[in-house]
């Protein structure tokens, strides 16, 4: 298994550069590059290849009103004595000679019998010259035109091509080699650059995904090139810089505004606190200072949530990180959380895939986090529902669920819930601040991982999806 997975990666890496558009917009320049070439090759064998043919058959044609200029001179008696001379000249040559008489019957050249290929329109035969060796018949083309003479006389004239077809084939064989290797390098030219870009591209990703997580600090590393992805990489890192500072200086704004605030309704909650057991026990105004306090103390709760998710957000807890085993952290939070659900008649759960399952985090945010989820599904579960955690490993990550047979949260909203202060009409009569979620998602973007909402059918399935750090 341990082996298998540098080859899932490297499969998954190698699929992720094919399917993108860079590697699609190289190998299309590189394809079109490589029909460049192949037009060129094809233009080189036809203007070579069809040189060389043409100048055979002007040879032929040439050889042709020679041999009839000497029959119109010097009769069928001087052809054949320049045949036969030809002939004897050069046995093994190039060139074809055939006179036979009506019957195809041969009366001299160099062939034995006349081609079985019929002639075309012009007079012109290609056909298969046979010539025997010392272990076996080698065939090779000829190409020869007829000419008719009188008394039912033919004359075949013509040429061995073989030296024009080895030709025609070694260059045929060399377009074809250089097609193929141009179109080749096209492709790990394709490769090399879609993976170099790609992964120049990946490092931007990795940052957005980073900084969209909360980490502000992170930027876009350069190459030093100074090439255009550097330009780019620095414009937007000088960006992230000016955006960093700018929220920097609104959280200041905000967690200074939050601090003195508290400090103020902190001692206001006390002077409450002190008033209200001054106060007659049975009276109305014990009655009001008491409903004060819950005020006081419910901005408090709203003041110190804000404060909080401020602080999740810097992401300056991250350094107290450490391994955190799910299971006994959903054990315990299983054992505070049954009392209140045995008291709403509800059904608490839990189940684990295995006996241990440790992710990187901080155990008091995580515990915080279940236990916001776990309050809110019994909060909203009416009476007698059900609610059930499992912790199990799936392809490698850590995913934690928490669901109910509750109402649910209809699906145009399960992306606002984690806005602050945001709350569904409905859920307007219930106690809460609306920033439950909104610390449960500043708690999972600290460690960096995934949360989602979805229908349990019926009720709500919170999912979150953590890195595994080990069995």
């Amino acid at each position: 298994m341990k082996a298998a997975a540098p080859a899932r990666r490297l499969r998954a890496r190698l699929a992720r550069v094919a399917r993108g558009s860079i590697f699609r917009l190289v190998l299309l320049y590189m394809l079109l590059l490589a029909g460049s070439v192949g037009i060129l090759l094809g233009f080189i064998y036809w203007s070579t290849a069809g040189y060389m043919d043409r100048q055979t058959t002007e040879t032929i044609e040439a050889e042709i009103r020679g041999l009839a200029e000497q029959y119109r001179r010097r009769g069928l008696v001087g052809l054949t004595a320049l045949i036969s001379e030809r002939v004897a000249r050069d046995p093994v040559g190039a060139s074809v000679y055939l006179l036979v008489d009506e019957r195809f019957e041969r009366v001299v050249g160099n062939l034995d019998r006349w081609p079985s290929e019929p002639p075309d329109a012009n007079g012109w035969i290609r056909f298969r010259l046979r010539e025997w060796g010392t272990d076996h018949a080698d065939e090779h083309e000829a190409h020869a035109q007829v000419f008719r003479l009188r008394n039912g006389l033919m004359l075949l004239v013509g040429r061995d091509v073989r030296d024009l077809e080895a030709t025609r084939k070694l260059i045929l064989d060399a377009l074809t080699w250089g097609l193929a290797i141009t179109l080749a390098l096209a492709l790990v030219g394709a490769w090399l650059m879609g993976t170099s870009l790609t992964r120049r591209l990946d490092a931007i990703n990795q940052t957005s995904r980073e900084i969209m997580e909360g980490d502000l600090t992170r930027r876009i590393p350069l190459s030093g090139s100074g090439d255009d992805f550097d330009r780019l990489a620095d414009g937007l890192n000088r960006m992230l810089e000016r955006i960093e500072a700018l929220m920097a200086s609104v959280r200041q704004v905000s967690d200074n505004i939050a601090h003195d605030l508290r400090t103020p309704l902190t001692r206001l909650r006390n002077k409450l606190e002190l008033l209200a057991a001054a106060l007659p026990e049975s009276g109305e105004a014990r009655l009001l200072a008491e409903q004060a306090i819950v005020d006081a103390e419910e901005l408090l709760a709203t003041f110190n949530a804000l404060l909080r998710i401020a602080r999740l957000e810097s992401g300056s807890r991250r350094a107290a990180f450490g391994p955190v085993d799910l299971v006994p952290l959903i054990e315990d939070l299983v054992e505070l959380y049954e009392p209140l659900a045995a008291e709403r008649e509800q059904r608490l759960d839990w189940t684990a895939g295995a006996s241990s399952i440790v992710v990187e985090g901080d155990r008091d945010l995580l515990f915080q986090v279940m236990a916001n989820l776990v309050d809110n599904a019994i909060k909203y579960t009416q009476p007698g529902g059900h609610i059930r955690l499992a912790v199990e490993t799936t392809d490698g990550l850590v995913q934690v669920q928490v669901a109910d047979n509750g109402p649910g949260i209809p699906p145009e909203f399960r992306e606002q819930v984690f806005r602050r202060f945001f709350r569904i009409d409905d859920s307007r009569a219930t106690p809460g601040s609306g920033l439950g979620l909104s610390l449960v998602q500043a708690v999972v973007a600290l460690h960096r991982a995934h949360i989602e909402l979805a229908d349990n059918a019926p009720g709500l399935r919170v999912s979150l999806s953590f890195g595994r750090v080990s069995q």
